[in-house]
Formats: structure tokens, sequence, C-alpha cells
């Protein structure tokens, strides 16, 4: 196990925890303590979203549990699907708003921000009418606008965010028709660093939505790579949950 691994794996231990000691973070991965200590206050994910309390024991702000708590703190909206489906459009609106400016969010809308907030919305409750007949997300987490941005070492972004059991999906939002190859690059851009936060019992999926399009469904090359990620029309949005979990016959 090389460095960054192990470190990862210490982040992942130090947020499912109550509350951890360096010495139990070595035995439970069999590493050595001194190693451990190091890695404890030079990697960035636990330098800029951990801390130690007075008891010498390591928390993450971001848990790595169901629900995740702390996920709020770094999020424009953020709440259960079930809540965000009785949030009438001004209160979720207002909550937005809000979130936003507590996060640092700019909320310059020169650009049509609002109308692409409100965009999103829109094609996420057409997303979860067409669910709410093949999957139980009772428990879903959907997130709008997370800004995770602790200094120059952790910066992390996503329009939407939805976190299910197993798997989370992150949505990167374009009022467009047409596939640009820079646009797909940043729909992936921070898909390591969620797999990080989210933890090693997840998938993310970076998506990029396409709301002016329709019936669009493709998978498309992240630059020169062999990487693909799936390119949609808000109405076909359906289709890539129902491959990557499954639910219909």
């Amino acid at each position: 196990m090389n460095e960054k691994e192990l470190s990862n794996r210490i982040y992942a231990l130090i947020c499912k925890s109550e509350g951890i000691k360096a010495r139990e973070i070595a035995k439970q991965l069999n590493t050595d303590r001194k190693l451990v200590n190091r890695l404890l206050y030079c990697y960035p994910f636990i330098h800029d979203l951990c801390y130690c309390d007075k008891d010498y024991r390591w928390h993450g702000y971001i848990r790595q549990t169901r629900p995740h708590m702390g996920l709020e703190a770094y999020s424009g909206y953020y709440s259960t699907v079930p809540e965000f489906l009785t949030c009438s459009e001004d209160e979720w609106f207002e909550a937005l708003r809000e979130g936003c400016k507590r996060i640092g969010r700019n909320l310059n809308d020169t650009r049509g921000l609002f109308h692409s907030f409100r965009d999103a919305r829109e094609t996420m409750l057409g997303l979860f009418t067409d669910l709410e007949e093949h999957v139980d997300y009772g428990d879903w987490e959907i997130v709008f606008e997370l800004r995770i941005k602790r200094s120059k070492m952790i910066r992390i972004y996503a329009d939407v965010l939805v976190i299910t059991e197993s798997h989370v999906f992150s949505l990167e939002f374009k009022m467009k028709d047409e596939i640009e190859e820079e646009e797909v690059k940043q729909a992936a851009k921070y898909t390591a660093y969620q797999e990080v936060i989210f933890g090693p019992e997840y998938d993310v999926i970076p998506v990029l939505v396409l709301t002016r399009a329709t019936d669009l469904y493709k998978y498309v090359p992240i630059g020169e790579t062999t990487a693909e990620l799936p390119v949609v029309s808000g109405d076909m949005l359906f289709n890539v949950f129902d491959e990557y979990i499954g639910f219909l016959e």
C-alpha cells in the first residue's frame, strides 16, 4: 500500500468514527504509528477536513455515515430527497440562496445563474417522479451547490449530488444541447476527490446533464484518456440511475 492509499484509509477511519486516536488507527491498519502520525498532519484531506480534540481523538468534519453529517455545512442546499420534494420552489430557492451566501458561493446573476438553479431543480423533480415507482429513495440525500473550499489544498465543487445507499451521482448541469469537450472534463474533474470524501463504500458517478437536449444518452471520452462518462439530457437521467443501481428488469 502506498502513502496515498494509506492516507485515504486513515481519512476513512476518522470519518467513520466518533473520534479515534493515532494508536488505534495504526492498530486497525496494522501499520507504523510514526507513519500514521506524520500522515495525520500532512495529508491535505486530513489537514483541511479533520480535527484533533483535546483528548487526541481525530474527527472528520464530514462523516462517512448515512446520513452524511457535516455535509450540509458545505452545501448551498442539503436535505433528504423526500424533504426536497415537499419543499416549494420559493422555499427551496430561498434556502439555496442563504446557503450559498454561507458557503461563499458567488451569487452574481448576470449570466443567468438563478435560472440555471431553477432549471436543475426542475430536472431533479422530473427524475424523482420517474423513479418513484421503482426505488425507495426515502433516505437518499440531495445537495445543490457543493463547495468544499477549505484552503488551496482542497477545493471540490458540484452542481448537484444525489447520494444513494451505495452511489454518489455527481451531476454537472449545462443549459445546452451540444456536448463540449471542456464541459465533459469539468464534469469529471472532482471525481477522485469526491471518492475520498465519501469513502471506499461508495462509487462516484460523474454525469454531464444537458437540459436543452432531448433523448440524449451516450458515453463520451474524458479528454484523451480511455475513461468515459455519461452525457444525458434531463429526460434521460433516469437511465443513468437504472444503469448503476439496476432497478429495471
